[in-house]
């Protein structure tokens, strides 16, 4: 019986519980979970070596598990690839492509091994970013390759986009053309899944995130679900000095020049220090959440790769790679 895919079911696209893959000696995921719904736009957050691209390698079909679940689309991607990558679009860190073939011929290529894309599509997204497709692959830098990939991603029918650092090498101007494209792309329903460093970047486009740490996820959520780990940021002026001494949660209090009391709060204290603040008497008041950036830093700060002088700890190469050739 032939299989097809049902990418309109209400389970999630991925679903992945529990998995591990090993190299020899070295784990590099030890019961990771990952589950991202249709529609969203998830974050894949974590640094070099803690596993996210041996994920998405085996997401892709391209690695097999040890160990654990995974499903796309309720698939198994190393048992149905092939039906996979006709709804599901690739785009790595490091675009490698055909040498001999101009840019233009490349996002041909790769559009018809999705089962063909949309040519007015493709000739908008060169225009906005600025692409030269008659130049063969073997002259293009690093930035434009990266753009031939992205083109035919979001000029393709896929309803999955796999975005493992898509904007690694392009300009500011162009990232912020990559980033509007997504939210288009959200807007129409499509999924993605971003992997990331550009912690702004993810901040802006994301439903939710998952930061993953040593293999494993250590947490999920939507950004607002997840501020309660770290600390907001206040900047106050009262009439009387606030008493504060002794107040657990309370960190980093400074006087400015300008007369101003400038501390962060845990979450947990931040009613109760609102209200200390309101009795010395508030003449102004800024409270700034937690960013992203603040989010990461609280779980890699003091992390692994502190502690190794910056080696990956599970085998995971240091930089983002991937063949389209």
């Amino acid at each position: 019986m032939e299989k097809r895919l049902d990418v309109g079911s209400n389970e999630p696209v991925i679903d992945i519980q529990g998995l591990t893959k090993s190299f020899g000696s070295v784990h590099a995921l030890s019961g990771l979970d990952l589950r991202v719904t249709s529609g969203e736009v998830h974050g894949f957050l974590g640094p070099n070596g803690a596993g996210k691209s041996t994920t998405i390698r085996i997401l892709l079909g391209l690695v097999r598990r040890d160990g654990g679940k995974i499903s796309v689309w309720r698939h198994d991607p190393w048992d149905d690839a092939v039906l996979l990558h006709q709804r599901m679009a690739y785009v790595p860190g490091d675009v490698v492509l055909w040498p001999n073939l101009t840019g233009g011929e490349a996002i041909d290529v790769l559009s018809r091994a999705r089962g063909g894309g949309d040519r007015e599509r493709q000739r908008e997204l060169i225009d906005l970013f600025e692409l030269d497709p008659s130049k063969r692959g073997a002259t293009y830098s690093k930035g434009n390759r990266q753009k031939v990939a992205i083109i035919a991603a979001l000029a393709s029918h896929a309803d999955l986009l796999v975005l493992d650092e898509p904007t690694s090498g392009l300009d500011p101007l162009m990232e912020a053309i990559f980033v509007r494209c997504i939210e288009e792309e959200r807007a129409a329903g499509r999924t993605v899944l971003l992997s990331s460093h550009t912690l702004a970047q993810v901040e802006r486009l994301c439903d939710r995130i998952s930061i993953v740490r040593n293999g494993r996820t250590v947490e999920t959520g939507s950004l607002t679900q997840l501020r309660h780990l770290t600390r907001s940021n206040i900047r106050v002026r009262t009439r009387h000095e606030p008493q504060l001494d002794g107040i657990p949660g309370i960190h980093d209090v400074q006087h400015t020049a300008l007369g101003e009391l400038q501390l962060s709060v845990d979450a947990a204290q931040l009613d109760n220090v609102t209200g200390l603040l309101h009795a010395a008497g508030i003449e102004s008041l800024i409270i700034q959440p937690p960013t992203l950036e603040e989010l990461f830093l609280s779980h890699y700060g003091n992390g692994e790769q502190s502690r190794n002088g910056g080696q990956s700890g599970n085998g995971e190469q240091s930089g983002k790679h991937g063949d389209l050739a």
